[in-house]
């Protein structure tokens, strides 16, 4: 990926917290118990001889991307890049737009495509997303996420990540766990920015997956992305997904939305020691406010389940000192 002074600035906002874990472990997290139980878990889990301990290969976090790590209202960032593209598309070929999906995309109606359901979403990410190399494509989204501006904050994509979230990757990390990113996003997307913006490399990032193949186009071996869903990785495809591309069950998950439950459920089933936390959108003043009735992330049953299995809810509002990276 070409440099990004974004990036290169947002990595600084999680290498900076590392240094001050010795004095201060996460801190935009304010002093409350959903602090005091993440730390108490890492220090139980990292002591050696303790009876809590984890050895480090062990120690694997799973987390959710849209409404964990970055924002994802009013829609999920990556329908929001499928339209943008679709407008360049079209203006590069008036016939493109050859369906009702197709032509609210390429005229940035964002109300209408979403009423055509998942079926029209659908149709605007396969027109938009294939008939390009991996290569190519994730050019496309590094363009997008140096150039795109959020429709409400005007701030840049990958400034609208959680500061809080940020310093617990790195603190994770900084406690010898391996950090993983399990999305219903999909892959190719999310693979093009989630190293500069997390530290979460390429082979670390899962998430869904349209059609692909192999080809060889004027002397060139090339991946090219076809039209056509593989696999969708979001509520029970997500524990599929971690057995089959991570092999072991992860011991720390978080989540915000019920497409992140079944996550929780099987890797809290496992033996020992477990975590799970569910990022509760309480914040209307600095971010949203939104769970049971929201049409983008809803947390309902998994509000519920949470409660009863005592799993950590995040409350935004309350928890979290600071909500973006300054």
């Amino acid at each position: 990926m070409p440099f990004s002074w974004r990036g290169a600035a947002t990595a600084l906002a999680v290498a900076a917290p590392c240094a001050a874990f010795a004095l201060e472990p996460l801190p935009s997290w304010n002093d409350g118990d959903a602090k005091a139980a993440i730390l108490s878990f890492v220090e139980e889990v990292t002591a050696e001889g303790g009876p809590a301990f984890v050895p480090p290969d062990d120690r694997i976090a799973v987390f959710d991307n849209d409404g964990t790590l970055w924002a994802e209202q009013p829609v999920y960032f990556q329908l929001l890049f499928a339209m943008d593209r679709a407008v360049e598309l079209a203006a590069a070929d008036p016939d493109w737009a050859s369906t009702p999906a197709l032509e609210a995309a390429a005229s940035g109606d964002v109300a209408t495509a979403l009423g055509g359901g998942e079926e029209a979403l659908l149709e605007i990410v396969t027109a938009t997303h294939s008939g390009l190399t991996v290569d190519a494509f994730t050019a496309e989204v590094d363009a997008w996420v140096e150039e795109a501006r959020h429709p409400t904050t005007g701030r840049p994509y990958t400034d609208m990540v959680y500061q809080p979230m940020l310093e617990l990757l790195a603190y994770l990390r900084a406690n010898d766990f391996t950090t993983y990113i399990v999305s219903g996003g999909g892959v190719d997307f999310m693979r093009a920015f989630a190293e500069d913006v997390y530290g979460i490399p390429p082979e670390q990032v899962i998430g869904s997956m349209g059609e692909a193949r192999f080809d060889i186009i004027d002397g060139e071996p090339v991946v090219l992305k076809d039209p056509g869903i593989a696999f969708i990785d979001d509520k029970g495809g997500k524990p599929v997904a971690i057995a089959r591309h991570i092999g072991r069950r992860p011991i720390f998950v978080g989540g915000n939305s019920d497409g992140d439950l079944a996550m929780a459920q099987w890797s809290t089933a496992g033996d020992g020691p477990r975590f799970a936390l569910f990022v509760h959108h309480t914040d209307a003043e600095r971010e949203w406010a939104y769970d049971r009735d929201s049409h983008i992330g809803r947390l309902d049953a998994a509000l519920d389940e949470a409660t009863a299995e005592g799993w950590l809810v995040v409350d935004m509002s309350k928890d979290w000192k600071q909500v973006w990276p300054k």
